[in-house]
């Protein structure tokens, strides 16, 4: 790794930009693997929460499912087991990259208010502007892949009355044929209602991270020290549940407005349109179904994060502890 040697230094000292201290690759690759393992697990309630929340009720697009055990068996029927991982490829692309992307910016953003100290607390309101800047940074970053997921997912059998154009093959067909039919703005689908839902990741990670450092100052131990699975899938769990209660609503908005087979004028239009045909309950279409699938899949992809990411960090300072003598050594030999 080039250094950049400090204006304030002694002559001779190499420091790393300051800045640049605040990197750490661990948690994006940590990241990553917690968002690719439980997207593949979880995939199939992905696609139903999708679908339940596109159903409006009156216009009778595409299949209406009355619970989630009838629509498992619906799209069995009429797709094969392969219809439940339709859009599979841009959502493991999509989660894996924006679990990884979220973990890295929101870790390097707190480490960057920390100063360093990974044992500083921060508190509720620092927590929750470090996973927003992370939560809008991500969002630039993965937009796209949320369109064409949405899309691919809300491919029905009986869709042979489309145009081409709006008929696709696969994640880089739908990528070229929705830049080519509606330009770039098409691939930020639902970015609007997509900001509102930053919250609740920063709703999330605040409750998660509190109850993290509230249970290690209970036990008298660093706050980053590492906890039992358990205690990582209980606190997991709780700060999902409580995110996802509360921000839901912004989730169906923004599926809707990513939807090929409605056409919204625009977020507010959407809004108005729900609540004229199916009252506050059509914001919560798919909730039962989104609840059974993002509380395992936060679980699963926060504890992968939190082993991968202690794993990755352990090693480097064992890494770093037999380097460190050797280039001691070095040094007093050079002078």
């Amino acid at each position: 790794m080039s250094t950049i040697k400090s204006s304030g230094g002694s002559p001779g000292t190499a420091r790393v930009l300051p800045v640049l201290s605040h990197f750490k690759y661990e948690h994006l690759v940590a990241g990553v693997s917690g968002g690719v393992v439980s997207t593949l697990m979880l995939h199939p309630l992905d696609l139903i929460k999708t679908r339940f929340a596109v159903s409006d009720g009156h216009s009778r697009v595409g299949p209406q499912y009355k619970s989630l055990k009838s629509a498992v068996m619906q799209i069995i029927k009429t797709e094969g087991v392969k219809g439940l991982y339709r859009g599979v490829t841009p959502n493991v692309l999509g989660s894996g990259g924006a679990w990884g992307c979220y973990f890295f910016f929101y870790n390097t953003i707190k480490t960057w208010i920390q100063g360093g100290n990974s044992r500083k607390p921060l508190g509720p309101s620092l927590h929750m502007f470090a996973a927003a800047d992370a939560g809008i940074l991500t969002l630039v970053m993965t937009n796209p892949l949320w369109v064409v997921k949405t899309r691919l997912c809300l491919q029905y059998m009986d869709d042979k009355h489309l145009p081409e154009t709006l008929r696709y093959n696969g994640m880089v067909d739908a990528i070229k044929k929705i830049y080519r039919t509606e330009g770039f703005r098409g691939l930020y689908r639902g970015f609007v209602p997509g900001m509102f839902g930053v919250s609740h990741g920063a709703i999330q990670f605040m409750v998660y991270e509190e109850l993290k450092n509230w249970y290690n100052n209970y036990l008298n131990v660093p706050i980053d020290s590492k906890l039992s699975t358990w205690e990582y899938i209980n606190f997991a769990a709780v700060s999902k549940l409580i995110a996802a209660a509360s921000t839901y609503p912004y989730q169906v908005v923004r599926a809707r407005l990513q939807d090929h087979h409605h056409n919204y004028n625009g977020s507010v239009h959407c809004i108005q349109s729900i609540w004229r045909y199916e009252g506050w309950r059509g914001f919560y279409k798919g909730l039962s179904a989104n609840l059974t699938r993002v509380t395992p899949a936060t679980v699963i992809t926060f504890l992968v994060y939190e082993n991968v990411s202690h794993y990755l960090q352990h090693r480097k300072t064992m890494d770093q502890d037999r380097t460190l003598p050797i280039l001691i050594k070095n040094v007093e030999e050079s002078n």
